[in-house]
């Protein structure tokens, strides 16, 4: 499936040959090389994805640091390490249908979308659904389908999927999940952890059904709400996903 089909450029759209804004990318490239991301397929997508589309646009400037930014609704985009690390994780094949949870702005779906077949996420709030919806379909982001509802229960009527990435943090591993991941090689990427203490990022790999947890480090990100994590009225807040940096 295509990533993106071709269309005119907007007038509001970065261009792609402003000397400055290809000196940021390749600021934030090296300093990704420095921090351990060495997936080049990764590192193109990073480079590919304009992130200030993504982001409110008070905070464009700030669009190409590798930090985390707020977003409506109380929420984050994520430091561009945190998404090279989580997605070099999941180890993308050209061919994958992948599960994200937590849509966010859209930014780690188009990340993805770059580099897999299918991408299918689910964000709860649906004003963020929309936003996101709509910047992806100004960019001509094709293989990413967003639905609003409870992530932690996963999307049955479409599993299963090759891999999962969550972008929140719950208290374990949501058993839906578990269960729509692929038997057969399946990658999960989850932080897990309480939302005021020690977060961990997990990735869990199945072998025929058998599940495999491997620890890659301390991360911070905002709650995972939903029937299978944390319920609303359990909510505090928690800081965004700056450093420390997961490890490979």
């Amino acid at each position: 499936m295509p990533w993106m089909r071709a269309k005119a450029q907007e007038p509001d759209e970065p261009d792609p040959h402003d000397p400055a804004r290809a000196d940021q990318i390749a600021a934030l490239i090296a300093e990704l090389r420095r921090d351990g991301i060495h997936d080049e397929r990764v590192l193109d997508a990073i480079a590919a994805v304009p992130r200030e589309r993504f982001v409110p646009d008070h905070l464009r400037e700030f669009a190409w640091a590798n930090v985390a930014l707020p977003i409506d609704a109380g929420q984050t985009i994520s430091q561009p390490y945190i998404v090279a690390a989580m997605t070099s994780a999941l180890r993308l094949r050209p061919d994958d249908r992948v599960l994200e949870i937590g849509t966010g702005s859209g930014y780690q779906a188009a990340i993805l979308a770059y580099l897999a077949a299918e991408v299918c996420s689910i964000e709860r709030h649906t004003e963020l659904a929309e936003i996101a919806r709509a910047t992806l379909r100004d960019l001509g982001i094709v293989n990413v389908e967003i639905l609003v509802g409870d992530g932690t229960r996963g999307w049955p009527d479409a599993s299963s999927f090759d891999r999962m990435i969550v972008t929140a943090a719950g208290p374990d591993l949501p058993a839906p999940l578990l269960a729509q991941l692929s038997p057969d090689g399946g990658r999960l990427v989850v932080p897990v952890g309480p939302h005021h203490g020690d977060q961990r990022l997990l990735l869990v790999t199945s072998d025929h059904g058998a599940l495999r947890r491997d620890d890659l480090g301390p991360v911070r990100f905002v709650p995972l709400i939903g029937q299978e994590a944390w319920h609303p009225a359990e909510r505090r807040p928690s800081p965004p996903n700056d450093p420390p940096k997961t490890s490979e």
